[in-house]
């Protein structure tokens, strides 16, 4: 069994003062995997520029080496040369990565033989069971005692009707989508069961389709219609991880400073795009113009009602703004999250009452009532986003020690380093890429939506 990484622990970094920085924040994990995962599928070779070099794209990288992709790495260039056919007889790392895990076994349909997954033991516990299922229904063998990591998936596929519950992760449906155009009858697809989560990641993957001429049908409501068709090969550019750039936003909302993340694109189906409204309606102000998105702290921060549903990766974040604001916030459309690296609501309700918060877990959410807080121990439960909300939290918290840092390599291998340069240089570049500026004045006081 693959083993994690050693945990690293850290002390949180107190801000001496309001944070006045730039942050240039590395690419968006969700586009990088996707397009990994397309250019494999793709009938010629393609290129990414600017792709996320992480843990979890590391270990897209190895799987779909080890089933035969081709894939040479020039700089922050990755040419990408889909094999003739797909290895089969090969064991994937997941790691705890779960586009890994969901998207590579739903490739393994096209494979020459049967693909066993692993992963690290923390992801034994994350929900597969509605994809192995899925996978079976279109004829595909699985062999999982568990229906959970470790599985092996072989093919070849008989089918193209499937209908799964996908309520637990839009991965599934993403995974299935991307390989629909690959399968001899295309792939008709249907979600039953409760709202779909985190629904502009499935957005994101029928753009990125679209963009490489496969036709998708999603006329009516979660359902999905994909032809068979060549995968077209296409050059793209990844964009900054927008999820990735909440916390750093958020350091400005808890500090009354200013941050800006540049090259904040103007159009996306990225779902941290909404930090900006979300900080906006807590009281900090946002502006976006071509320099980037610039959030600034008030030194107001209120209780809100928020569904974030759409953009469940926050809540994190969001959950530590709340614990420093001055009224009760209620965070709801949640439940699945119970279901990522850890069961965040209840590691989110461990670790902010540790430093003296009042939270109540719901069904779907959180509901947190701000109280004098004080440094303590911060787990992370080997999840980067928890990290990240220790890690703004010790802002303003005297003597919080993250039990992990080393968490965070999953989706920013250079968190630790860019969080302490934004403290340590406040009103200069930190930037993770090239072309940052000098943080500028927030021009207007406009939530951005």
């Amino acid at each position: 069994m693959p083993f994690p990484l050693s945990p690293q622990p850290w002390v949180a970094p107190l801000a001496p003062a309001p944070i006045r920085a730039t942050v240039g924040v590395p690419g968006s994990k969700s586009q990088t995997n996707r397009a990994l995962v397309l250019a494999a599928l793709a009938s010629g070779p393609s290129v990414i520029r600017n792709g996320l070099d992480a843990r979890d794209t590391r270990l897209m990288r190895d799987g779909l080496r080890s089933l035969g992709v081709q894939i040479t790495e020039t700089g922050d260039t990755w040419e990408v040369t889909p094999p003739a056919t797909f290895t089969g007889g090969v064991t994937v790392d997941c790691g705890l990565a779960g586009t890994v895990m969901r998207f590579l076994p739903a490739l393994a349909l096209l494979a020459d033989g049967p693909v066993r997954f692993d992963g690290d033991e923390q992801a034994y516990a994350r929900p597969m069971h509605p994809l192995l299922a899925a996978l079976s229904a279109l004829g595909a063998t699985v062999d999982a005692d568990r229906g959970t990591l470790p599985f092996t998936v072989g093919g070849p596929v008989s089918g193209r009707a499937v209908t799964l519950d996908a309520s637990t992760s839009s991965q599934f449906i993403s995974a299935l989508l991307m390989v629909g155009a690959r399968l001899p009858e295309g792939l008709d697809l249907s979600h039953a069961g409760p709202p779909l989560p985190s629904r502009p990641h499935v957005e994101m993957t029928v753009a990125m389709l679209r963009k490489r001429h496969v036709r998708i049908d999603d006329s009516e409501p979660d359902h999905w219609f994909v032809p068979p068709r060549p995968i077209a090969a296409r050059e793209e550019s990844i964009e900054p991880d927008l999820s990735n750039a909440a916390v750093f936003l958020a350091a400005a909302a808890v500090t009354g400073g200013v941050v800006t993340v540049p090259h904040w694109p103007g159009s996306t189906e990225q779902p941290g795009e909404a930090i900006g409204d979300i900080l906006t309606r807590f009281g900090a102000e946002a502006s976006f113009d071509e320099r980037g998105l610039t959030v600034r702290g008030t030194n107001h921060l209120h209780g809100i009602d928020l569904d974030l549903s759409a953009a469940s990766e926050l809540t994190p974040v969001v959950a530590a703004v709340a614990a420093l604001a001055d009224d009760t916030t209620h965070v709801r459309g949640v439940g699945h999250i119970r279901g990522h690296e850890t069961d965040r609501l209840a590691a989110l309700a461990t670790e902010l009452q540790r430093l003296g918060a009042h939270v109540h877990q719901t069904h779907d959410g959180l509901t947190i009532h701000p109280k004098l807080l004080g440094g303590a121990e911060w787990r992370t439960y080997a999840d980067h986003r928890m990290a990240h909300a220790g890690a703004l939290l010790g802002l303003v918290v005297p003597d919080v020690t993250l039990d992990d840092i080393s968490c965070t390599d999953k989706t920013m291998p250079e968190f630790a380093d860019l969080w302490q340069g934004m403290i340590d240089t406040p009103g200069l570049d930190t930037s993770a890429q090239e072309g940052g500026t000098t943080a500028p004045d927030p021009l207007g006081k406009e939530g951005v939506s």
